[in-house]
Order: C-alpha cells, then sequence, then structure tokens
C-alpha cells in the first residue's frame, strides 16, 4: 500500500500555553496565529525557551493549550501525526524491521500490509539492508533515519519534527538534511520543524516562522524563495542564501540576546 501524497492542512488562532507555578504563572507561547498549506515545510527557529517545542507538543497532543484553537484538516488519515525528537527512540531490543513497524502493529495492522509499508518506509530512507540491525549497531545518522522511516510508516498527515539533526556532526547533518528533503518532496507530507539554525530553516523550509524571546510570539513569517527540487549543498553556498541568512538574523538577534539577558548569560 503506497503511502498518499499528501498532507493535512493546518490553521492555529490564538493558541497561548500557561503554566501555573507555585509563584506565578508563566506564559510559555501567547498568541501564535499561523496557517499551515498541505504539504508544506516550515521551519521554525527563535531562542532558547521561547516555546518552540511546547508548540509542537501541542501539535502532536502531547500537551494541551490554555486557549485558543488548532484545526487539522487531515480528512481520511488514520493517523494525524509522527514525531520526530533529537533521539531517535528507537527500542534497543528490537531490530530496526521491528521497531520501523512497531506503531504499525500497536494499532492491529495486518502482516502482510506492515511488511509491505516497512518495507517501502526503509527503502525511502536507504536502511533496507540494515533491516536485522540493532540500535547499538547504527550510527546517529542511521538511528535518526530509522526515526524518520518510524513516523512515515504511519502515512501521518503531518510531520512534526524537534531538531532532530542537532546531535549530529556537521557532515551527517549535512547528508540527513538532503535526505530528508529528498524524502519529503517524494511524499509530500506536511512537515512542522524545530531548528535554532537559520541555515537548516533555509535548506529545507517553504517558510521561516522567527518566534520572539519568551513569552513566544510569532515576530515575523518569511518566505523562502528558493526553488525546488533543490539541492541543499549547493543552496548553501549562494549569495542569495547568504544575503537571507543575514537578513533573519537581524529579525532574530534582539529575541536571542533578550533570552540571553533573561537567563543572565
Amino acid at each position: 500500500m503506497a503511502m498518499e501524497r499528501r498532507g493535512a492542512g493546518i490553521k492555529i488562532e490564538g493558541l497561548r500555553k500557561v503554566y501555573q507555578t507555585a509563584s506565578t504563572p508563566t506564559i510559555a507561547i501567547d498568541q501564535i496565529d499561523l496557517a499551515i498549506e498541505p504539504g508544506q515545510f516550515i521551519c521554525i527557529v527563535g531562542p532558547s525557551g521561547c516555546g518552540k517545542s511546547t508548540l509542537l507538543r501541542i501539535l502532536a497532543g502531547l500537551e494541551t493549550q490554555t486557549s485558543g484553537t488548532i484545526q487539522v484538516d487531515s480528512s481520511g488519515w488514520a493517523v494525524q501525526n509522527a514525531m520526530v525528537f533529537q533521539e531517535s527512540g528507537l527500542f534497543p531490543w528490537m531490530n530496526v524491521e521491528t521497531n520501523v513497524g512497531f506503531g504499525l502493529m500497536t494499532r492491529g495492522v495486518d502482516k502482510a500490509e506492515i511488511a509491505e509499508r516497512v518495507e517501502e518506509a526503509l527503502k525511502l530512507v536507504g536502511l533496507t539492508r540494515f533491516r536485522t540491525h540493532y540500535p547499538h549497531q547504527l550510527s546517529g545518522g542511521m538511528r535518526q533515519r530509522g526515526a524518520i522511516a518510524r513516523a512515515f510508516v504511519t502515512n501521518p498527515g503531518m510531520l512534526l519534527m524537534d531538531e532532530p539533526f542537532a546531535a549530529l556532526d556537521a557532515q551527517n547533518r549535512a547528508i540527513l538534511q538532503a535526505e530528508l528533503v529528498r524524502i519529503w518532496e517524494a511524499t509530500g507530507k506536511t512537515v512542522v520543524y524545530i531548528t535554532h539554525s537559520i541555515d537548516e530553516a533555509l535548506m529545507l523550509g517553504d517558510k521561516t516562522v522567527i518566534m520572539t524571546a519568551h513569552p513566544g510570539r510569532i515576530k515575523q513569517i518569511i518566505d523562502v524563495p528558493f526553488q525546488r527540487p533543490r539541492d541543499v549543498i549547493a543552496l548553501s553556498g549562494s549569495a542569495e542564501f547568504a544575503a537571507l541568512k543575514v537578513d533573519i538574523w537581524h529579525v532574530l538577534e534582539d529575541e536571542v540576546l533578550s533570552a540571553r539577558k533573561e537567563l543572565n548569560l
């Protein structure tokens, strides 16, 4: 059963998250309004502590907003979202093949369909030859490939990624960025991607959403003008890329300095 080349549309209005603490309430994110078209790749950048991960966790259903609404147009999807974290989260006692198919097994999907969909996902991320390997036998980059395969195999309406390549070395990060672009172009999923890297946001995304320092609000949304299909390695060396990177840094700089001041850095 081939994966559909379609993603969910997402409409966020007035989203707010307040954490109640022993002393005073803490506002994590405030008045977030964001519309994401089906199949778009959205990158969110902002200083540490601005609520990027909180926003992603609310989208994933792992946390509940204090106020505001999220509308997800994902009619026909059995699984609305899948999430990829910094660490792969692969179960160490399962091999790659079983890890990738685990979510389908827990949902009672027929064994023949699981085998077909896992095979497709492994081909998608280039792990077919490593299907019987266990996580400890894989490099960090290969474990993240496994995590991406496990996310895509469920055929999600949206893929939520929280700095999935942050722990990798520069070479593996560049390779995985290029691979992710290839996979996204092949599947047409909606992706919401959290990153601290302006370079990564420009190499991967259709739009870059810039958030303010705590509490997190959307400061500016920038359209990424680089056409697809996109060669992320070649793109990163272009003059247009460098100029847009500087423009985004000028928007983001005050927020980073504000966050550092709040943390007394």
